[in-house]
Formats: structure tokens, C-alpha cells, sequence
């Protein structure tokens, strides 16, 4: 697993935090409007004319007016985005309001009315008094103004996008993407597949959780350096999107010698530090929480109270582009090195058969009776089998097939259920590496990527 810093993850909790560069903006435009309001040039002035050819009455006006334009279309940004975060929490999936949160659009949306309001009421502040205008503020304002005006226009088109569910699926696919390229070696790469001479689970003393919550990051630098400090092996036993409950335990430690280590709490802190945790699963480093993001989709859409069936086929789409990357990696537990290239972690991951149980088994069971589901999901496997890597991913994706088969509704016709076995047949085929054959259905459709 490739380690992140905690600098890393506290950057990704602010982008992920609505309010906080609108904040950043607020302040920043008061303190430039309290600086600007000093600029006070003697009535007359050749660029003051220029920048602010009208007096101090039709400065304050437009300010008055623009600071009540503001307020009413910042109030229509709040009303469109908390719109969007209801149908996006209803009909799609709650675990994607987290990216409406951090996308970066609605923040600068955010960050320029209320700089615009900033400014425009502030500025309020230094007209009327025996002083000369301070010209820039006014002109300041109108410009923000014109700016929010744009910026506006620019929200709602993005809003319009945003909340089709294709563009949904696009984020999410292309956030998960990132991840799995950062996270994951290659698969030839072996340079990090534990030692087999290395303890296992079931030996050892437990580590356990000081906190309760979603395990967000895992620095093993961090976890090297103190085991190396207190020459201790530590065997962890939680990955990014595993739920960790405090008192739990998260690892076992050993001596150098292989033995339980007396004492391990002295590694509490730096775990604390190392493995980051927060209220909610985050895809810096977990993969998975994308696939669930694009199946929560496809399980939304087949509901009885949305039917929608060739939504969900395109979330399967997503989720085969993703599987087949995650193919090209080396899955498993890693081990990690400190500076004198001793083995001092271990850390966990998923392998291959939970990615596909996570995606197949929810859709499969509450797709049983529709088809286009079925089909969906069978294309997605003659897609893994035709770049599968070895037998053991062949053996999981024909473990798969078979339970679609097992699950699929016994009530399908004649017809239907056909067209279901004939996919499976396709992916047996693409298994054997007949991809020619597999690949000549009457659909033609591979995936949506």
C-alpha cells in the first residue's frame, strides 16, 4: 500500500468540508476591504475619476445593492445544493454526498457571493463619513458583483450536470481509478508480498483501538519507524473501510525473534498517528468504497420504487473497468521495510474475491428477476475473464457465474433464461480464452467505460 502523510489526509478532510475555503475567502475579503478603505485619494484625482466617476451616494447604493443581490443568490445556491444532496442521498446513494461536499465548483460558488457580500458590507462601513470616497471599494464590489452574476449561471449548469446520474457514476469512476493506480503495484511487482518466514495471525499480542471509527489512512512509514524504535514486528490487522471499534483489535505484535512482545502499547501512539481514522469511509485509499458507490447506484435503481433497470447495467459497466484494473494489480497483504531494510509491517488488503462478491452478490440478489441485470453482470465477468491474470482469478470469476445461475429467478421465461445461460456460456468461453467466440453475441455490449 502506498503511504500517504497525515498532512495528505487532513488536505483531503478540508476539500471535503463545504465551508472551509468559502471561510477562507470571507476573511481574506475583509481583511482586503479593510486595507482598501485606507485608499482615500483627494477628490479630483485623475485615476480616481477614472476608477469611480460617481460620488459617495451612488457608491453606497450599489453597495447596499449589490450585498442584497448576493444574499438572495446565495440563498438560491443553498436551496439548489441541498436539493442535490437530497436526490443524491434518495436515489442514488448516501455515501456520495461526500463528493458533492468537496466538489471544488460549489465551493468556488460559495467563495465568491459571500467574498461579494463580504466586501459590499464592509465597505458600507466607510462611506458618509468627511473623509474623501475610498473609490476602490465601490468599483471592488461592482466587479464582484458581475463576478457572482457569472459565477451563478456557471453553478446552475453545473448543478443540471451534476445531477445526472451518468456524471455521478463518471466521478466516481474516475476518483476510484486514481486510487487504485496509487494504492496498488503492478502485478508483476513482488517486491512487497510478505515473507513467508514472517508470523501470521494467531500469534502475538494484541494491539488494540484507542478510537472508534472508519479506518480513512494508513502510513506505514510512520508504523515502521516506531516498530524499528522499539525493534517490534506488527502484524496489522485493519485496512482503509474497515469499521474499527474502540478497544477492538487492530494487530498483533512480535519481537524480532517471531514472539509476543511484552508491552505494546508503546506502539499506541504512533498507530495512532499511522492509521487515520474519521466517521465515514473516504477513497484515498480505499478502492472499495467506489465499487460500493457504483453498486449502492445499480441496487437503487432496480428498487421497486425507481425500476430502472438499464441505470443499474451502466453502473455494472463502471464497476467491470474498475475490477479489470484492480486485475492488473498485486492484491493482498504487504509487507514494508524500515531504513535498514528490515521487515517491520505487515498490512492487510482485499483481494480479488471481494471485489467481485461486492459488486455481484448485492445486484444478483436483488436483480434475480430481471434480465437486463443478469446480462449486465455476465458481461462484466466475460470482461474479468478475458483479462484474468491467473487461475486463481479465472476460478473466482467462474465461481461467480454460477452463483448468478443459482440465483436467477426460476419464474423467468423461456426466452429470457436463455439469453442469461447463453452469456454465462460466453464467459466460460472467454475462460478457456476463446475471447472470439465469447465475444459474438447478438448484443455486442462489453462495458460502459
Amino acid at each position: 500500500m502506498v503511504a500517504k502523510s497525515n498532512s495528505r489526509g487532513r488536505g483531503e478532510a478540508l476539500r471535503a468540508s463545504l465551508w472551509f475555503w468559502p471561510a477562507v475567502a470571507a476573511a481574506g475579503s475583509f481583511l482586503l476591504t479593510l486595507l482598501v478603505l485606507t485608499i482615500r485619494p483627494e477628490p479630483g484625482t485623475a485615476w480616481a475619476s477614472v476608477v469611480w466617476p460617481a460620488g459617495t451616494q451612488a457608491a453606497s447604493t450599489v453597495l447596499q445593492v449589490v450585498a442584497t443581490a448576493v444574499m438572495t443568490a446565495m440563498t438560491t445556491t443553498f436551496s439548489l445544493t441541498v436539493v442535490a444532496l437530497q436526490l443524491a442521498s434518495q436515489q442514488f446513494s448516501p455515501r456520495l454526498l461526500r463528493e458533492f461536499a468537496r466538489d471544488p465548483k460549489t465551493q468556488v460558488t460559495l467563495a465568491v457571493l459571500i467574498s461579494t457580500f463580504v466586501v459590499a458590507s464592509t465597505g458600507l462601513r466607510g462611506m458618509g463619513s468627511e473623509a474623501p470616497l475610498p473609490v476602490l471599494v465601490p468599483a471592488l464590489a461592482l466587479l464582484l458583483g458581475l463576478a457572482s452574476a457569472a459565477t451563478l449561471v456557471m453553478f446552475l449548469g453545473h448543478i443540471v450536470r451534476t445531477l445526472r446520474v451518468d456524471s455521478m457514476m463518471v466521478a466516481v469512476h474516475q476518483e476510484a481509478t486514481a486510487t487504485v493506480a496509487e494504492t496498488y503495484p503492478d502485478y508483476e511487482d513482488t517486491t512487497k508480498d510478505p515473507d513467508p518466514d514472517l508470523p501470521g495471525p494467531g500469534g502475538g499480542t494484541l494491539l488494540r483501538s484507542r478510537r472508534s471509527g472508519f479506518v480513512k489512512v494508513i502510513d506505514p512509514g510512520m508504523l515502521c519507524q516506531a516498530a524499528a524504535k522499539h525493534q517490534m514486528f506488527l502484524l496489522l490487522g485493519v485496512r482503509p473501510g474497515d469499521h474499527v471499534t474502540a478497544g477492538a483489535p487492530i494487530g498483533s505484535v512480535f519481537t524480532e525473534q517471531g514472539l509476543p512482545a511484552a508491552g505494546p502499547e508503546v506502539l499506541d501512539r504512533a498507530v495512532e498517528q499511522a492509521v487515520e481514522m474519521g466517521f465515514e469511509r473516504t477513497l484515498e485509499q480505499d478502492a472499495a468504497l467506489g465499487l460500493r458507490q457504483l453498486t449502492d447506484i445499480a441496487v437503487k435503481a432496480i428498487s421497486p420504487g425507481i425500476n430502472d433497470p438499464i441505470t443499474a447495467a451502466h453502473a455494472v459497466g463502471y464497476c467491470s473497468d474498475l475490477i479489470t484494473r484492480l486485475q492488473q494489480k498485486n492484491l493482498g497483504p504487504q509487507q514494508h521495510l524500515d531504513a535498514h531494510g528490515r521487515v517491520r509491517v505487515v498490512t492487510p488488503d482485499r483481494d480479488i474475491r471481494y471485489y467481485l462478491d461486492l459488486v455481484c452478490a448485492p445486484i444478483r440478489r436483488f436483480g434475480a428477476g430481471e434480465p437486463l441485470v443478469l446480462t449486465a453482470l455476465l458481461r462484466m465477468l466475460r470482461a474479468c475473464a478475458s483479462t484474468a491474470q491467473d487461475e486463481s482469478q479465472r476460478h473466482e470469476i467462474a465461481r461467480q457465474v454460477d452463483l448468478i445461475l443459482r440465483t436467477m429467478d426460476a419464474d423467468l421465461i423461456d426466452d429470457d433464461a436463455q439469453t442469461v445461460h447463453d452469456l454465462a456460456g460466453r464467459v466460460h468461453l472467454a475462460l478457456a480464452g476463446n475471447l472470439d467466440d465469447a465475444f459474438r453475441d447478438r448484443a455486442g455490449e462489453t462495458r460502459s467505460v
